[in-house]
């Protein structure tokens, strides 16, 4: 019978185990096919003599997905030979280290980028535009408003300004514009003379961003902005995006980062606390793969990195099994899974973080925070829910083996809430304790217990039973 059982439990991590590489070669494939790039729309004519438009689009929310199509798109028009990069633009901002990515990008380009501000080139998206050689306008667009803000509208600290502000000033002076117009756009307390006096972050309408140089034009359509710029009989190959670009692009958002966080952390977790259950570590085992498989492919995750988050989860898994008590072992754990998926997520050089961005870094350091917190929380709160739950029950084996030559053997006895009992081996959760003459299987509600200390049932039921150590002295 034993031997049946420990076969079962065997197929089981197997199947998991095949299931999670077959999953792992299948989208490693889909995103490695991705990166070949056929997401443009190319004329069918092409004439050599033609000048050559390649169009992006910035419509949506700037984040790590929206920099990377981006990057995409940018380095197959400088593959194709573009003369020109023509950006059509409609957004309210984004986070401020992906508008960075695409700022930079573009401030080194060796070819002209102009940029089409359709309705809306607030915040990030103020930013992005100033780099641009050129900017046209719809008549009743706007730029500016680039206050650095968190998730609630509010302005974060001042250092996170300065920040911006000097962002802003050094991207209008690299164009000639106006330095303290791009800084008045991030802080109020700047004021210019009939531009920016009434104590508010500017906001310029096109009109007016024509007037001081932050505008080269007012046009109605895309085709119009060409033609004022002199492309109006140009090729134009307008990129689009692929379904897995945009998975890509979706899965690397820290939002999603931080929930696969939650979902690696909270599966190891109940994996560890009740072995043999099996879809805990089936869904830590896929948040893992599409959170590292994406940071991995686009050059964030490094091997080290990955491999100092897999020593964090063996030296806390030790913490668990091993070890008595919370210490060395389990705080380091815990340190070296907070800096190993924060380094996945900035672009580092090894262990140099001097190119990463003081504001890349804590955004990172926010986001793996708020996914352990997540499941630390969840642990406190739904763990005991879960596992009592009726489909946990069936899947965990609750067959006890009954050796009748044995007296203490383990049957169908089930203590009672508040009785007492003594604990044989160490609980670190799970262990054996006596109650009368009979030896059950039982598991530490928090910490662990040692070996003749006297533990109190707290519950008991099909789930398992659970104790805690008892007031009283052994």
């Amino acid at each position: 019978m034993a031997s049946t059982l420990r076969q079962r439990r065997s197929t089981l991590f197997n199947t998991l185990i095949n299931t999670n590489l077959l999953f792992a070669k299948v989208l490693l494939v889909l995103v490695l096919h991705s990166k070949e790039g056929d997401a443009a729309t190319v004329p069918e004519v092409a004439d050599s003599n033609q000048k050559r438009v390649y169009q992006l689009d910035i419509k949506d929310e700037i984040t790590p997905g929206q920099a990377r199509n981006f990057a995409k798109g940018f380095a197959q028009a400088l593959s194709d030979k573009a003369d020109i990069i023509f950006i059509h633009m409609n957004t309210y901002g984004g986070l401020l280290d992906a508008a960075d990515s695409i700022r930079t990008t573009i401030l080194n380009s060796p070819i002209p980028v102009i940029v089409f501000i359709d309705n809306n080139a607030a915040s990030a998206g103020a930013l992005i535009a100033i780099a641009c050689n050129r900017i046209y306008m719809r008549r009743g667009s706007s730029i500016g408003a680039a206050t650095v803000v968190n998730d609630q509208a509010e302005a974060l600290p001042d250092k996170y300004q300065s920040y911006m502000r000097s962002m802003m000033r050094s991207t209008a002076e690299a164009r000639q514009r106006d330095p303290r117009i791009a800084e008045a756009m991030v802080d109020a307390r700047i004021s210019i003379a009939g531009v920016s006096d009434s104590g508010k972050v500017l906001t310029l309408t096109s009109s007016e961003a024509l007037a001081l140089g932050y505008c080269n034009g007012i046009a109605s359509t895309v085709d119009e902005a060409l033609l004022l710029d002199g492309y109006a009989n140009a090729q134009k190959t307008v990129f689009h995006p692929g379904v897995l670009d945009r998975l890509i692009g979706w899965l690397i958002h820290p939002a999603v980062s931080g929930v696969l966080i939650l979902l690696m952390l909270g599966g190891l977790y109940y994996e560890l606390q009740h072995p043999g259950i099996g879809l805990p570590l089936a869904v830590a085992l896929c948040a893992a793969l599409l959170y590292f498989a994406p940071l991995y492919l686009e050059g964030l995750a490094q091997n080290w990195e990955i491999l100092l988050v897999a020593g964090g989860v063996l030296l806390v898994a030790a913490e668990i099994f091993i070890f008595p008590g919370f210490g060395i072992a389990g705080i380091s754990g815990i340190v070296l899974l907070l800096f190993g998926l924060t380094a996945t997520l900035v672009r580092n050089e090894g262990f140099d973080f001097s190119g990463v961005s003081s504001y890349a870094l804590a955004a990172a350091t926010a986001t793996v925070l708020t996914g352990m917190a997540s499941a630390l929380l969840l642990f406190l709160i739904s763990g005991k829910f879960i596992l009592e739950s009726a489909y946990f029950r069936k899947m965990v084996l609750s067959t006890t083996l009954n050796d009748p030559k044995d007296p203490t053997a383990e049957n169908d006895f089930m203590p009672t809430p508040g009785s007492t009992g003594i604990a044989l081996t160490v609980l670190k959760p799970s262990g054996k304790i006596n109650i009368g003459d009979h030896t059950l299987t039982a598991m530490s509600e928090t910490g662990y217990i040692e070996p003749g200390q006297v533990v109190e049932i707290v519950s008991a039921g099909r789930s398992g039973i659970v104790v805690r150590l008892s007031p009283n002295k052994a």
